[in-house]
């Protein structure tokens, strides 16, 4: 067998057998990982009363419904809170098997560019105003400053400021450059749709700023999963007020995205339910820490 036709047997909607392993060995460790210090983490806290659990069971309206009940609304705080920070992180390293991945973005804003953000973000909060979100506004902040370009760096000292991103990614082998917001269920209040979106203008003009006028960048809202469910419409009202249809990767969409694959959304939750076994059992150990042996009589 040829070596073209091996490797197109090996690859199936432009994923290598070789990568899927790879996603499939993230998505393993990071679940592992997290059941083993979630686990770890709360069983060390049980007599803690500055613990975790400890410190959310004290509403005495839900410990009036009993102490299992006021374990579980604890418990399960912390596990949204939890899991949502190990999704980010595994995204990070399945990304990095294909981006060079940073978390933040250096370069000149200048005043101008902030004053057409802030009109941008006012327009789109108005409903009354016809101006909706759309991907050409970026151009509009990177042009507000274009006369810049002409200063030399020490005239633009005073405007040089450092990013913190959610994603940075920069695509070497197609020289694109994608900044990434990433909430992960996406449900934003109107103060939170706003700021994101203000934190993406301020990045996406960062970079344009620093790199050559012609320097594609791309600016997207993701979510880990579809609040809605898989499938089926994204009607994030408060989203979908401040970001267009096209900067947004929704659960299936930002899984592809990163794994750069249209096959990555069914690796990595076919691999995230085999190993979820891992996560269960470590619920199960500090649920016998905190209310004891439910088989005990």
């Amino acid at each position: 067998m040829s070596a073209l036709l091996l490797f197109l047997r090996l690859t199936v909607d432009n994923i290598t057998v070789d990568k899927e392993k790879a996603i499939r060995q993230i998505v393993k460790s990071n679940v592992i990982n997290f059941a083993q210090i979630f686990s770890g983490r709360h069983i060390s806290e049980m007599d803690n009363p500055n613990g975790t659990i400890n410190m959310k069971i004290h509403n005495v309206f839900i410990a009036a419904l009993g102490s299992e009940l006021q374990y579980y609304t604890s418990l399960v705080r912390s596990l949204d809170s939890s899991l949502g920070n190990m999704l980010e992180q595994m995204a990070l390293s399945i990304a990095e098997l294909r981006f060079e991945v940073t978390k933040s973005v250096t370069g000149y804003l200048y005043p101008e560019q902030t004053q057409k953000i802030s009109k941008l973000l006012e327009a789109y909060r108005n409903r009354s105003n016809p101006m909706k979100p759309e991907v050409s506004h970026y151009d509009l902040v990177e042009k507000a400053a274009s006369h810049y370009r002409s200063l030399d760096d020490l005239d633009r000292e005073g405007f040089y400021k450092t990013h913190i991103s959610d994603y940075y990614f920069y695509d070497e082998e197609n020289e694109h450059h994608y900044i990434i917001e990433l909430k992960i269920g996406g449900d934003l209040d109107n103060k939170k749709a706003r700021s994101e979106k203000e934190a993406i203008f301020e990045q996406y003009a960062i970079l344009k700023n620093v790199l050559n006028e012609d320097a594609k960048v791309t600016c997207y809202f993701a979510t880990a999963y579809n609040r809605f469910g898989e499938g089926q419409p994204w009607e994030q009202g408060r989203v979908r007020q401040f970001f267009s249809k096209d900067e947004l990767l929704i659960g299936a969409d930002f899984w592809n995205f990163v794994c750069d694959s249209e096959k990555g959304y069914e690796v990595v939750i076919d691999e995230y339910k085999k190993n979820s076994k891992y996560i269960l059992d470590a619920l199960a150990r500090i649920k016998e820490c905190y209310l004891g042996n439910e088989d005990e009589s």
